[in-house]
């Protein structure tokens, strides 16, 4: 295995140059997932994506997992710091195929809700739907993406070690650890992603090939 330092702005770039490579002559539109933990900072790079994605010509929409997380009746059922729950239960994969990833499927509306719930108050977000056209690129983030059968164009893994997820993870969410060390041992995640990326400091990224 062979780990080569990036820069964050050049991983957006070579992403965004990857991204931007793959077929969407038949109408496709590209659905592509980063997953990690939140002290990996998934979503800081799934932002970084959309301005270079957007200089290439492709219309973006930034979609993040935690809009569609199951009722609390649902995510706390056994407690607020169950971390089999949390692997298992807190995302509502359902719903997020149905409303965001399944639109985008060839010959799909295009059609997508950019958020169902809001994960402080427990309500509906009532946010509108939007539209993304042929040839547009959905970028999500989030964690524990992987392993659920969801349907990506793209998958990319930010990998941490455990020393320094423990050490980056909020005090709060220490809890949390637990899922990750079954996540990475049940779903091999940065063997199934597509690209991984280690971010042990997510301001240091590195670029993990076999």
């Amino acid at each position: 295995m062979k780990v080569t330092p990036i820069s964050p702005e050049r991983l957006a770039e070579l992403l965004a140059d990857r991204i931007t490579a793959l077929p969407t002559e038949d109408g496709r539109r590209i659905r592509v997932a980063v997953d990690g933990a939140p002290a990996a900072a998934p979503g800081r790079l799934a932002d970084a994506l959309v301005e270079p994605l957007r200089l290439r010509g492709r219309p973006v929409l930034r979609v993040s997992a935690d809009g569609f997380l199951r009722p609390a009746s649902v995510r706390l059922e056994h407690g607020r710091e169950d971390p089999d729950a949390y692997h298992d239960l807190w995302l509502d994969d359902g719903a997020l195929a149905r409303e965001v990833l399944d639109p985008l499927e060839p010959g799909g509306s295009g059609r997508v809700l950019p958020s169902l719930r809001d994960r402080v108050t427990d309500r509906a977000t009532r946010a509108p739907y939007r539209d993304l056209p042929l040839g547009g690129v959905l970028v999500l983030d989030g964690p524990l993406l992987l392993g659920r059968w969801l349907p990506f164009d793209l998958t990319v893994h930010l990998t941490m070690t455990p020393a320094a997820l423990a050490r980056r993870t909020e005090a709060a969410e220490q809890w949390t650890l637990p899922a990750f060390a079954r996540y990475d041992a049940e779903t091999e995640p940065a063997a199934e992603a597509d690209l991984t990326v280690r971010c042990d400091d997510p301001r240091h990224p590195a670029l993990v090939q076999p």
